[in-house]
């Protein structure tokens, strides 16, 4: 059973979802501001937290930030704006998936179990990847720049498990929605290109020249130095 915090203002939805993710096998609390959310949050960490984007006083993508910069916890934002300035600003806030309105409990809980898959199994063990000064630990699912450690998300370290498990290989965006977000479906480039960027600015010294996490135009990501 997966600890699940739904942060959304709406009492017919939040009481909705509420008893449909328990339907689903999940224990689900809820908040019904980013303030409550994040008190939530410190209060008793979640497995996962459901975010709507529409909140009154903080909105749903400063909450994304401020968890993000806080810890690794898995985030949904769900929310009835789908376009794309908004699901960008999502991305970028550092959600590892978004989920446009309205959406069948048992999408919402196949999205849910897919991040919380990645979550818990971000990489067989294979040692220790040392490439100049980036150290990945499969073992321990640590990484460090220039002996400094690097504070990734779930989803940030399996995608950097995943490029740098075959170093020199182009993966396609395709490829890494499968790999890294499951996404056989319900694929969003967009997932993968903000995923890099995130990734780019934790682990490069110069994220503009990218040395680990290299576009190869035209076809994906690989990573280097070759």
């Amino acid at each position: 059973m997966a600890a699940i915090l739904l942060i959304e203002d709406d009492p017919l939805v939040r009481r909705g979802l509420q008893l449909a993710l328990r339907g689903h096998g999940h224990d689900v609390r809820t908040a019904d501001t980013g303030e409550d959310g994040l008190r939530e949050v410190r209060s008793a960490a979640p497995d996962l937290v459901v975010l709507d984007l529409m909140l009154p006083g903080i909105d749903g993508v400063e909450v994304c930030r401020r968890l993000r910069a806080s810890g690794a916890v898995p985030v949904i934002i769900l929310t009835a704006r789908g376009d794309d300035f908004d699901v960008v600003g999502g991305l970028e806030a550092g959600a590892d998936d978004y989920v446009v309105k309205p959406v069948r409990p048992t999408v919402l809980d196949a999205r849910i179990r897919a991040v919380l898959r990645r979550a818990a199994d971000a990489a067989p063990d294979d040692g220790v990847r040392v490439h100049r000064g980036l150290r990945i630990d499969t073992a321990s699912l640590t990484v460090t720049a220039h002996g400094e450690p690097v504070p990734l998300t779930p989803t940030e370290l399996r995608l950097l498990l995943t490029l740098s498990g075959a170093p020199g290989r182009v993966f396609s965006r395709q490829r890494l929605l499968e790999q890294v977000w499951e996404h056989d479906y319900l694929g969003d480039s967009r997932l993968v290109d903000n995923c890099v960027q995130r990734l780019r600015a934790k682990i490069e010294d110069d994220p503009g020249a990218p040395e680990y996490v290299q576009t190869v135009r035209g076809f994906g990501y690989r990573f280097g130095p070759l």
